[in-house]
């Protein structure tokens, strides 16, 4: 019984996955690069909305910000040695 549980821990030991920290990271690199963006274009980022009247720096900001994220995803599920 005790070997049962005592394999699988010992089995995990040779790896790490640090995919939670990496995915933090990357968000955190995402994050600032839309301040900076937005702030480039005069503007401050949580205030405006996508909507009609939105200035077109808001728009490719956010597009960006979006296309980073998405590039995040892939931190989380990959294992760091």
């Amino acid at each position: 019984m005790r070997s049962s549980f005592i394999f699988p821990l010992v089995a995990m030991l040779g790896t790490a996955s640090a995919g939670p920290l990496a995915y933090g990271i990357c968000q955190a690199g995402c994050s600032t690069l839309v301040v900076s963006c937005y702030a480039a274009g005069g503007l401050t980022f949580g205030t405006v909305t996508a909507g009609l009247g939105a200035p077109a720096v808001a728009l490719a900001c956010n597009a960006s910000y979006g296309a980073c994220q998405a590039a995040c995803a892939a931190a989380i599920l990959a294992p760091t040695p």
